[in-house]
């Protein structure tokens, strides 16, 4: 799949060769770190491999839920309210911290449904993409791929979302939607890489992980 070639559905199930393209995609080695630091507001010296920290970290599952809009792919965020412990206002994946007895699957679905009122069984799981450590926060987010064949009635849970933010993944496909900008990171000035779409600036980790799915889409023939 090209960068600049339309993306269209016929059929946004698993008889379509545009998620079947996907599914095998995750089935063969994932594009992994090196696609990430490409959108790290670190400089890559910095950034550390999440399985250095993995077994003394909080752990969490995100959900990369890929649906339909008007015949389009799209791909759903959300901007985090005040209220919440981590990342407050930022622009993230639905996802939670894993409970007991759960897995990071099962927490990004749960998660998901708690956060913008998609239920479990709307979603099917294709697949997964490369955990990340995030050092700020002492978390390691567990990315999950997911499909709704259905475009979703989102409903946002006030006290954790401020704003569901539906995005074409055309639109984060083309190469002008990465951009940068120059902030004061950890004492020093830093320029941040981000996605931009409208007023909205995807960033930090929710970036590095879209880097890597974005780059796994680009692989699919």
């Amino acid at each position: 799949m090209k960068n600049n070639e339309n993306v269209s559905l016929l059929a946004f199930d698993k008889r379509s060769l545009f998620i079947q393209q996907i599914e095998a995609a995750l089935r063969r080695p994932l594009p992994g770190p090196a696609a990430q630091l490409r959108m790290t507001p670190l400089p890559e010296r910095d950034r550390i491999p999440y399985g250095e920290f993995e077994p003394t970290a909080l752990k969490a599952g995100v959900m990369i839920l890929l649906y339909p809009r008007d015949g389009r792919p799209h791909l759903v965020f959300i901007r985090r309210t005040e209220g919440v412990e981590h990342h407050k206002h930022q622009i993230s994946f639905p996802g939670g911290r894993i409970d007991p007895g759960e897995d990071f699957t099962r927490a990004a679905l749960r998660e998901t449904e708690e956060e913008i009122g998609v239920p479990s069984g709307r979603i099917r799981v294709i697949g997964r993409l490369t955990p990340l450590f995030i050092p700020p926060s002492n978390y390691c987010i567990y990315p999950v791929v997911g499909l709704a064949a259905e475009t979703p009635s989102f409903r946002a849970d006030p006290g954790e979302v401020e704003e569901v933010i539906e995005v074409p993944l055309q639109a984060l496909l083309d190469p002008a939607a990465v951009k940068s900008e120059r902030h004061e990171v950890m004492g020093r000035l830093r320029d941040i890489p981000f996605y931009a779409f409208g007023p909205h600036k995807i960033w930090g980790a929710t970036a590095m992980v879209l880097a890597e799915f974005l780059e796994l889409l680009a692989r699919t023939r």
